[in-house]
């Protein structure tokens, strides 16, 4: 396969391999905007790998009180698994402990979908019998049940349950291989400001950034995951490093979405900010990761992102 060329930057001709989740959301709304954002930022917290945190989290959007269901500031948060049973257990940790705790809050469905996992109907106990249930309609005139919880502020209005989709998605992913990293950093920083500007994607690592791209397994027994050796460049000089001699960091971006189209638009955007930038910024390369296919069913081919639109 021939390396692809995108605004002088060179594109392998690969592709990003990832795999179903279970994703939902919710909307946490609060009398301003800052504590509507303290208590988003809190929940997704050590979110970024479902390995190692139970759950990948991220903030997919603000919203303005014409957006929200309790008319005030707000922010739509989405949370993915490995499936419904895992994400109600680390629904409700979070929630519980971060949006539960937080001055003003309320919590609210904030996606639709089949599967229906309880929330407020569970955290409805820690009002110790006070909690009282209040059905009421929403926009479009359906029913919903709500639990009004005491609490020492006044109370805690929470979504008697939420939803998960189908269809949900996890592992998107770009590798950025650049000469210097203060350069390289700029140019991923850029890469997931377009990514996180599509609806229904988030990215969950450290800014939306991850350093410690990973293989599957390793050398060391029992170990689930290591070090993407191939591509780190203090090992340049061992066999199968897929960097060039040049290279001197590699940064990688990862996105969940609620839908593979999600994941392909958010894929798409960051390639073209990436390489729009790139030159100036010591960029040498843009791959992905993939494990021969074996991983994932889901596949993004770089060759099929080059076009800025998607193909109908």
């Amino acid at each position: 396969m021939a390396d692809l060329i995108l605004n002088g930057i060179k594109v392998e001709d690969t592709f990003a391999e990832a795999f179903d989740v279970a994703g939902t959301s919710v909307i946490v709304t609060n009398d301003t905007a800052k504590w509507a954002m303290i208590a988003a930022v809190t929940m997704t917290g050590f979110a970024t790998s479902v390995i190692g945190c139970g759950a990948e989290a991220g903030i997919d959007a603000e919203l303005s009180p014409e957006e929200t269901p309790d008319g005030r500031p707000g922010v739509r948060i989405l949370l993915f698994g490995f499936e419904p049973n895992g994400l109600k257990e680390q629904l409700l940790k979070r929630v519980g402990q971060c949006i539960l705790t937080c001055p003003g809050t309320a919590c609210f469905a904030g996606v639709e979908g089949p599967t229906k996992i309880k929330l407020g109907g569970a955290i409805r106990y820690f009002g110790d019998g006070f909690a009282i249930a209040k059905r009421l309609p929403d926009a479009a005139g359906k029913m919903r049940r709500y639990w009004r919880i005491p609490v020492m502020d006044g109370e805690f209005l929470c979504e008697d349950s939420v939803r998960a989709v189908d269809g949900a998605v996890g592992g998107g992913n770009l590798l950025f291989l650049g000469r210097r990293h203060a350069d390289t950093l700029i140019v991923a920083e850029i890469a997931v400001e377009a990514a996180k500007a599509i609806p229904g994607a988030i990215l969950p690592f450290p800014g939306g950034i991850v350093r410690s791209g990973s293989k599957v397994g390793g050398r060391t027994k029992g170990m689930m995951a290591s070090t993407n050796d191939a591509y780190c460049p203090t090992l340049k000089g061992r066999a199968g490093s897929a960097l060039p001699p040049e290279c001197g960091v590699v940064l990688e971006i990862v996105i969940d979405a609620l839908t593979s189209q999600g994941v392909s638009d958010s894929m798409r955007a960051a390639l073209h900010a990436a390489t729009e930038i790139g030159a100036q910024h010591g960029l040498i390369a843009v791959t992905a990761g993939n494990y021969g296919g074996n991983l994932g069913r889901h596949h993004y081919h770089l060759r099929d992102l080059i076009a800025k639109e998607a193909s109908v």
